[in-house]
């Protein structure tokens, strides 16, 4: 703490110096004419001779990531959002003010430059400097992390996102990917002709997945209100209007723990398509992920924490019950009597309550002896309806729903079904929603009447899907933290400890 006060103290004493020398430390007049990628584009290719010729002047801005300082000359290292390129600063062409503010400045800060470019030497594409081609741009009162071999401890990481992003390039690349997968998630969507809209994100009854909400309250209405933990009611309310394709990328809220894959903020891509059924999602759900695969690396074989995946379709499909028996290993008796079932999850260890519907047991078991065990991608079908209130029933078999889950490498990355579009069976599902809720269960659904209403007026058979883009982005970036590809995710206040990992 001591060399860091010092560090302070030096750099605040510079600031001052420049001040008084009339130099702005934060002028808003900069204009560049090149970026770092667009030189490196035209020209890293080729030989010093043939760079000689060039005349061309280039002006870039950025931050001082590295200085090496020769007495009347240095090297700098100079860093965008793109990269970095090297600039050569010498007295005798810089001049004596010029190098003067070369002096005082230090790593962080920002800087222009303007200059010729060359190749040093060792074959390092470079900026040289030429006279009145140096100004300062932002004063970094703040040493950087780097100073102290980088910025390796995650919890800082995460809590000042802007020091990851500046000393650790891996960071950078993850959110360039995370805007590009979107983009792509986005492009696939509008050349299917679904049109993408905007839903509420505070509603009057937190509906469309079972999770606890946030509460706020409206102040004018003096009504409670709670951030949304679905765009499901909603989104079914635009196919009912006649829309018959619709997606929606945006933010979730869900009152839950936070865990490696679990933020209480996060993102979803959720679409609806008239006149469809789960199975057709199951494929259209291979072609998104693969047009993002091939997009991204030209490729479908992929690599997820040393885990090769193959996203070549068609993937697997399995039930839930096969799912238990044949991944699981729970016996098929099991599975036939809720008593069997539930003495089973309570061997198990689970937090599982006598009286709880047998879907909601089962599946706590499929999460505890399944579900980490499904690396390759594999759609798993057929869900009790105990834990699907809003999936129509199957026809064959009314104890189950058309439904399915995507898991990937050992994670949950979509949940679709076929849409619940008979008014009378919905009522009939949020009554025993109502009933499990009035037992102690805080995420079951609360009876909404004003869905059921626009349900009376048509709603076309439907299906819908949810895919987690935090997760989609993990996959695809190769993270292993859901808090690496969220930009500022949640975390306890310093004073606080013990926080999750």
């Amino acid at each position: 703490m001591e060399e860091e006060s010092e560090l302070l103290k030096k750099r605040r004493e510079k600031a001052d110096l420049l001040k008084n020398a009339g130099i702005d430390l934060y002028p808003n007049d900069i204009h560049i004419s090149s970026n770092t990628k667009t030189i490196r584009e035209q020209y890293e290719h080729l030989s010093a001779e043939e760079l000689e010729n060039i005349e061309q002047r280039f002006s870039v801005a950025g931050r001082i990531m590295a200085i090496r300082d020769f007495g009347k000359g240095a090297f700098i290292s100079i860093q965008d959002r793109y990269g970095r390129i090297q600039a050569f600063i010498r007295k005798n062409v810089l001049g004596e003010q010029g190098f003067w503010l070369f002096k005082k400045l230090d790593v962080g800060d920002i800087v222009w430059i303007a200059g010729r470019i060359f190749k040093t030497k060792t074959q390092e594409l470079s900026i040289d400097v030429e006279q009145n081609g140096l100004r300062l741009v932002a004063k970094s009162l703040l040493p950087l992390p780097e100073k102290w071999h980088g910025l390796t401890d995650i919890e800082t990481r995460y809590r000042q996102r802007h020091l990851d992003l500046i000393v650790n390039p891996e960071a950078r690349r993850v959110f360039q990917q995370r805007s590009r997968i979107i983009s792509l998630v986005r492009r696939f969507m509008e050349e299917r002709e679904f049109l993408e809209v905007e839903t509420p994100m505070m509603q009057p009854k937190a509906g469309g997945a079972a999770a606890r909400p946030f509460r706020t309250h409206h102040n004018a209405l003096g009504i409670n209100l709670f951030m949304r933990i679905a765009p499901e009611l909603y989104l079914k309310r635009l196919i009912t209007g006649g829309l018959e394709r619709v997606f929606e990328i945006n933010r979730n809220f869900r009152n839950e723990g936070i865990s490696s894959f679990h933020n209480p903020e996060f993102t979803m891509m959720e679409f609806y398509q008239a006149y469809s059924t789960f199975e057709e999602l199951m494929t259209m759900t291979e072609e998104l992920f693969g047009f993002i695969a091939i997009n991204l690396f030209s490729t479908l074989q992929i690599s997820y924490q040393g885990n090769p995946i193959d996203l070549t379709p068609p993937w697997k499909r399995i039930t839930v019950h096969d799912a238990l028996t044949e991944i699981g290993g729970v016996d098929p008796g099991i599975l036939a009597d809720p008593r069997l079932m539930f003495d089973y999850a309570t061997k198990l260890g689970l937090d599982v309550k006598k009286g709880e519907p047998p879907g909601k047991v089962m599946m706590a078991v499929f999460d505890e002896t399944v579900e980490r065990k499904l690396v390759q991608p594999i759609f798993v079908t057929h869900y009790p309806v105990d834990v699907s209130p809003l999936a129509r029933r199957n026809e064959k078999d009314p104890s189950v729903v058309d439904r399915f889950e995507l898991y990937i490498a050992g994670r949950e990355m979509a949940n679709a079904f076929s849409e619940l579009n008979d008014p009378a069976d919905q009522r009939e599902r949020f009554a025993q929603q109502i009933k499990e809720r009035q037992a102690g269960d805080l995420e079951a659904h609360e009876m909404d009447e004003d869905y059921i209403r626009s349900l009376e007026y048509g709603m076309p058979p439907t299906a819908g899907e949810g895919i987690g883009i935090d997760r989609l982005v993990m996959l695809l970036t190769d993270s292993a933290s859901i808090r690496d590809v969220i930009l500022f995710p949640l975390l306890r206040p310093r004073e606080s400890s013990g926080e999750e990992t």
